[in-house]
């Protein structure tokens, strides 16, 4: 299966967001991608937090849902929708959601996000927690025959839950992010790669990457690891695409030279 990460520069609009989405999201088609993820926050980098309040949209209704499902139907891939906001029932709090949708449109899965990132070097200060309601279950999917877990940007830090995604094993796990420069500079590599060393499967990450209208920096650099923990493919800052082969038998090779998931002692029961 060909895999593509879409990297985004995402503004304060999300119009603007999408038909960049949608353009990026043929581009990986056109390159021959069958599987398509787009960023974290790729609708919308607002000028503040509370932006994501007045954007949200019902689960199954709106704007940056009907993109996402026209954009998998028109093209025949799965596309992994980055994340988007979604109400919760409290009035200033929403899900930062990644919603997966089928080659025919439909909605395979939907994951929220379980870690929620809070940052204070005395220079940069984030806190998701203002305005996003943590999700509490590990989501994955299959995407035909290749078995997909969800994650997103700051899940990364966090390896019990992809041990929660592996039983059954993943062959592919989705890390959509928005990485700041700070952060991203010093662990975004080194975390995907632990990541997919660790659970002996491929891992894409599409970013955000590079100066926004807002002000921010993030550190893009969206990329493919193999189950190895090589970087097979890598777009260091700006909008664009990058691809990748998923091969089921690299990882059955992997997975067989080192049994390390069948080593596992302890978390399991």
């Amino acid at each position: 299966m060909k895999i593509a990460a879409v990297q985004m520069v995402s503004t304060p609009s999300v119009e603007r967001n999408l038909d960049t989405a949608r353009r990026l999201i043929a581009q990986a088609a056109a390159e021959g991608a069958q599987l398509a993820a787009l960023p974290e926050y790729f609708c919308l980098m607002g000028q503040h937090d509370t932006d994501k309040l007045a954007v949200a949209e019902d689960p199954g209704h709106g704007p940056m849902q009907i993109m996402l499902s026209g954009a998998a139907r028109q093209h025949g891939v799965w596309l992994i929708g980055g994340t988007i906001p979604l109400k919760t029932p409290a009035a200033d709090r929403v899900f930062n959601a990644t919603c997966v949708y089928a080659p025919d449109g439909s909605l395979a899965a939907r994951y929220d996000k379980v870690h929620l990132f809070r940052f204070n070097n005395g220079c940069e200060e984030y806190d998701e927690g203002r305005v996003l309601q943590a999700g509490s279950e590990p989501v994955a999917f299959n995407a035909n025959e290749v078995r997909v877990g969800l994650s997103i940007c700051y899940d990364l830090r966090f390896p019990e839950l992809y041990r929660a995604l592996m039983t059954p094993p993943c062959d592919l796990i989705a890390v959509p992010s928005a990485f700041t420069h700070t952060t991203g500079q010093a662990h975004w590599e080194l975390l995907l790669r632990a990541r997919a060393i660790e659970n002996q499967c491929y891992v894409i990450a599409p970013a955000q990457g590079g100066r926004h209208e807002n002000g921010r920096r993030t550190w893009g650099h969206s990329m493919v690891v193999d189950p190895w923990g090589e970087v097979v493919a890598v777009l260091p800052e700006g909008e664009g695409v990058v691809t990748a082969e998923l091969d089921v038998a690299r990882i059955a090779q992997v997975r067989a030279q080192l049994p390390a998931l069948t080593h596992r002692r302890l978390g399991l029961g």
